[in-house]
């Protein structure tokens, strides 16, 4: 069985991150889900409502594709994660060269660590490069409209959340 995980924060979830959780179920028989606990990150969602957005938002992609998407939460190194969970890959998502540069160097310690754990980068596709989680946060925190950048109960989350 080949699996891999694809690990971020998903504070919260976006289309971008579906893109890629997407393609990355065609190459994978089970794609975890790695919801990093970073508590430095001060996140807007608890751990516990990131992983039942992306359990909501993952469910029909799994039964379309075939591929068992499942989600995990993890604090530890991302190769003691990915050897957890049984990974074979790491799936990372680019948008731009400035991921590259960071993506770069964390494949290089972990291929240090664990060099049976190879990395794929899926670039992320053009109409979803420029989303990211941390200003779909900040344009909905300013009022401002999410709705092309999240699904629609992402949004409704967003908009419950920051409710002022």
């Amino acid at each position: 069985m080949r699996i891999g995980l694809y690990p971020g924060t998903f504070d919260p979830i976006t289309l971008g991150h579906m893109d890629i959780i997407r393609r990355a179920s065609a190459l994978v028989d089970r794609l975890v889900i790695g919801v990093a606990i970073n508590r430095d990150k001060g996140p807007l969602f608890s751990l516990e409502e990131r992983v039942e957005m992306i359990e909501n938002e993952c469910a029909a992609l799994s039964k379309q594709t075939g591929t068992e998407i499942v989600a995990h939460p993890f604090e530890n190194l991302l190769i003691d994660c990915a050897r957890d969970v049984g990974a074979q890959i790491i799936v990372r998502g680019l948008r731009a060269v400035a991921d590259f540069e960071y993506e770069f160097q964390m494949v290089g310690m972990n291929r240090v660590l664990d060099d049976s754990i190879e990395t794929v980068f899926l670039m992320a596709e053009a109409r979803h490069q420029a989303i990211a989680s941390k200003l779909v946060k900040e344009i909905a925190r300013l009022g401002g409209d999410v709705s092309q950048f999240v699904t629609p109960p992402v949004n409704d989350a967003l908009k419950a959340r920051l409710k002022r």
